[in-house]
């Protein structure tokens, strides 16, 4: 089976086709088209490609829909300072479908 490691967000990502995946935000409806042209690493059984084999590669993708991530808290405290501080943040992203490689 074809797969590819692709870099969007800051990441790196390790995919198939017909995978769903979440990703930091990306403009884009549900079925909206988008293409990663930053792949780094491409292999299907033993034929491995990456460097200049890879010069326009694309990853296919179909945005699936618009996503929170689950609430993460953050908390700061000092002791014996009467100090505490809770925040909370909720991650925005986008859940997309590996269409082709």
């Amino acid at each position: 089976m074809a797969y590819a490691i692709f870099k969007t967000g800051g990441k790196q990502y390790r995919v198939a086709a017909g995978d769903v995946i979440e990703v930091e935000k990306l403009d884009g409806e549900a079925g909206t088209e988008i293409k990663f042209s930053e792949v780094i690493f491409s292999g299907e059984g033993s034929s491995i490609k990456t460097g200049a084999d890879l010069k326009g590669a694309t990853v296919v993708a179909e945005v699936v829909e618009q996503v929170k991530g689950p609430k993460l808290l953050s908390f700061k405290y000092r002791r014996r300072k009467g100090y505490h501080r809770t925040v909370g943040h909720r991650q925005k992203l986008t859940r997309v479908k590996i269409k082709s490689i």
